[in-house]
């Protein structure tokens, strides 16, 4: 992994809004500010909490913006010159594997390999539901998932016969480059650092803020992937933080924090409300771009 701390920043649609002239003018502005990479959410169903009373308002509902992340980015790629695009992450167990590698590898030929792509097992069971797919072996059948993308993005033709898939000698075109799709996963359950270790290139860690419970936890998968037999420094971590949190001192603070814990990428996100992330008050476009733009300026020499 690079040294240096990349810096990216998610897509606040529900916020600025979805329109393509909205969209593009945040990602052309992210990139000519110094960005390396924008993310977007992955969801494709959201309930009606009107007839969910016990609902948890900090999850997602309908009235929540999520667009399809393939075409999202696919849209921006002829849009924007040098920035990455990062899923973070696509549920992946509710989706056709196959065609998941197809999309995937598609996208990242036609952006020039500026594509990252997270994954992770989802916890709405509504959207399982609607989708046609099992919600409850979801972690398992993902695994396999993985390797049967690996497989198809590195081989021109696959003969697999797993619990869930089973290909014919066949094979994907176009194909990434590289052979191979850089492959993140979200989640905090000791399974998904196991399966972080074992398949992937990074691991998407949320769950808590800078502070020794954070280190701990990339101490423990960086021994699982020495235990995979594998380079500790071949899987990055990448953290989400938020302006809301105190001024330009504290971010500066916070970056040198997680630059010293060996994170690899920081992706602001000034528009989740969720556990200890915190969003800020002005939610429009204006308000975002100010945003994007004290904090790197803030932090740009300590990345």
């Amino acid at each position: 992994m690079s040294e240096r701390i990349k810096l990216g920043t998610a897509l606040p649609f529900s916020d600025i809004g979805f329109d393509p002239k909205t969209v593009t003018a945040f990602a052309q502005t992210a990139e000519a500010l110094g960005y390396d990479h924008l993310t977007g959410t992955d969801h494709v169903l959201g309930v009606n909490v009107a007839s969910r009373p016990d609902w948890d308002t900090s999850r997602n509902t309908s009235a929540d913006v999520f667009h399809d992340p393939f075409v999202l980015f696919g849209f921006l790629a002829s849009a924007t010159d040098r920035i990455e695009f990062s899923v973070q992450v696509l549920i992946l167990a509710q989706r056709q594997t196959v065609l998941v590698a197809k999309q995937a590898a598609s996208l990242d030929v036609l952006c020039n390999g500026r594509f990252r792509l997270g994954v992770g097992i989802g916890w709405n069971k509504a959207e399982f539901i609607g989708l046609n797919e099992n919600f409850h072996d979801r972690g398992k059948r993902s695994e396999e998932q993985v390797e049967v993308m690996q497989r198809l993005w590195a081989e021109e033709h696959v003969t697999f016969q797993g619990q869930w898939h089973n290909i014919p000698d066949a094979g994907i075109n176009p194909r990434p480059a590289s052979g191979k799709m850089p492959l993140w996963f979200g989640g905090h359950v000791d399974a998904t650092m196991r399966r972080t270790a074992k398949y992937g290139d990074g691991w998407i860690m949320l769950s808590h803020p800078a502070g020794k419970e954070a280190v701990a936890l990339f101490d423990k998968l960086r021994g699982y992937v020495a235990e995979e037999g594998r380079d500790q420094k071949s899987v990055g971590l990448e953290i989400w933080t938020s302006i809301a949190n105190g001024g330009p001192e504290d971010w500066r603070a916070e970056a040198q924090f997680w630059k010293d814990a060996g994170v690899t990428h920081i992706t602001v996100n000034n528009s989740r409300q969720r556990t200890h992330h915190t969003r800020i008050d002005g939610h429009s476009f204006a308000d975002h771009i100010d945003g994007i733009e004290r904090y790197r300026d803030a932090v740009a020499d300590i990345l």
